[in-house]
């Protein structure tokens, strides 16, 4: 097993694969943890639009960090796990963003219907600046 450099995590990041976004929860409860759609910018920062009134959303308003594990779930095993603090809430999300994750999933047709299928439900979105990295690559490891 070997870690990626940072050029080998930021385009695995960039690559389209559903997240596993992991934040602490309340009342005793353990930390929650949800597959999500996210986009990863250009300056490193990490972007994910969810139900405004979710748990979800009110989880990571009340903890303001969150963990994100993106993988490749075939051999070669691969996986990027991006522990960071949220800095930015648009509230609601900007449509354009909310598309541009969408058709990033779903291509531009698919995405641009998936949202206007959403319609006026109202959504969050919350800009991660990652703090910590941990990585593996499995690629040179005989299975």
């Amino acid at each position: 097993m070997r870690h990626f450099s940072e050029t080998e995590r930021q385009s695995f990041l960039r690559d389209v694969r559903v997240g596993v976004l992991s934040v602490a929860a309340t009342g005793g409860r353990p930390p929650a943890s949800v597959p999500i759609w996210y986009e990863y910018t250009a300056d490193g920062l990490i972007l994910v639009n969810t139900g405004a009134g979710s748990r979800k959303a009110r989880l990571i308003e009340d903890a303001g960090v969150v963990t994100l594990v993106a993988q490749r779930e075939e051999p070669p095993y691969q996986y990027v796990v991006v522990e960071g603090t949220v800095v930015d809430t648009a509230n609601p999300a900007p449509r354009e963003v909310r598309e541009s994750i969408a058709i990033r999933y779903l291509g531009e047709e698919g995405g641009r219907a998936f949202v206007a299928g959403m319609g006026d439900a109202p959504s969050v979105l919350f800009t991660i600046r990652p703090d910590r990295w941990i990585t593996a690559d499995f690629s040179d490891d005989d299975l």
